[in-house]
């Protein structure tokens, strides 16, 4: 067996998407991410989400043909079902009715790209 590395943690997770300007609106915007960095010199920047940086590119930009990704990242928020009420008056469809895990609240919507997104509220300790 080999050496494991001596990865810590994960900096930074790429979302690829069509349309940068609006991408900037609706993480910066909407979901209120600090905008932390714009890279000027191709159509993408940096979003802080307290816990991982999301690397937000225009796929195009570096010769990547765009495909939405249908694997959501989870967006910690305290309250579920206000952050959604949110999106929605703001003209966000969510798909399907809030979930409820027994363990966890999740609600599932995309970006403006397409790319799958949800709100996650854990409310049950985790069990070792």
């Amino acid at each position: 067996m080999s050496e494991p590395t001596a990865v810590t943690g994960v900096d930074f997770l790429t979302v690829f998407v069509a349309d940068y300007p609006a991408a900037v609106e609706f993480y910066g915007g909407l979901l209120g991410l600090e905008h932390s960095v714009d890279y000027e010199r191709i159509p993408a920047g940096e979003f802080e989400t307290g816990s991982l940086t999301l690397q937000v590119m225009d796929s195009a930009s570096i010769g990547r043909e765009f495909t939405a990704s249908g694997h959501p990242i989870a967006l910690h928020v305290e309250d579920v079902e206000a952050s959604r009420a949110k999106l929605e008056a703001a003209g966000v469809e969510f798909h399907g009715e809030t979930m409820d895990s027994g363990v966890c609240h999740m609600a599932h919507f995309s970006d403006p790209s397409g790319n799958a997104l949800m709100f996650h509220h854990r409310y049950a300790p985790r069990i070792s």
